[in-house]
């Protein structure tokens, strides 16, 4: 028996010498974020915000949604985030709370709209898969929400929203131009 063993020892060992390598998978690979969701719940109204690109940058033109907000008023917000170009479509929301120390969003408005962060990481900074969204007079402006992946989060200015010292690389950034009524 040993000797037949030992006789096919090197059929075994060419057989496993020849197989292709494979290539490992990379931990920090970014995913693809094809949807954005917005839901906003204020005192009287709710409103929604989505972006959706099911191929990614290129082709065809994104899908936006916008609904317009109340003056003057605190929204809490939340937002989520899918990969559309699978089925059934992967809920990256999850992906960015569990690795929360690797992910910040940072929010900004050309108007008079400001944001605050409800939510924090494991080491105390923000996140901002949760926030608040307190409108200001009427008007038209440009409420842009941008997700940075592996931000500077001790950075000056960084826990404050500010993304100018985050460095890291942008996710996904969606622009909507939302009516203030």
């Amino acid at each position: 028996m040993f000797t037949s063993t030992l006789k096919s020892f090197p059929i075994i060992a060419l057989a496993l010498l020849s197989c292709d390598p494979v290539e490992p998978t990379d931990p920090q690979q970014e995913e693809l974020i094809t949807t954005l969701s917005v839901e906003l719940m204020g005192p009287n109204s709710t409103a929604s915000f989505s972006y959706v690109d099911i191929d990614g940058d290129g082709g065809a033109d994104p899908i936006v949604s916008v609904d317009s907000l109340d003056a003057n008023t605190v929204y809490s917000g939340s937002l989520s985030l899918l990969n559309e170009s699978e089925t059934p479509a992967e809920d990256i929301t999850v992906e960015i709370f569990d690795e929360a120390d690797e992910h910040q969003f940072f929010f900004a408005s050309n108007g008079n709209s400001s944001f605050s962060y409800s939510d924090q990481d494991n080491n105390g900074y923000p996140l901002g898969l949760s926030f608040e969204l307190v409108t200001g007079d009427p008007g038209t402006e440009e409420l842009t929400f941008t997700l940075r992946h592996l931000p500077a989060k001790g950075a000056s200015g960084v826990s404050d929203g500010d993304i100018t010292n985050a460095g890291g690389e942008t996710d996904i950034e969606v622009v909507f131009e939302v009516v203030v009524y």
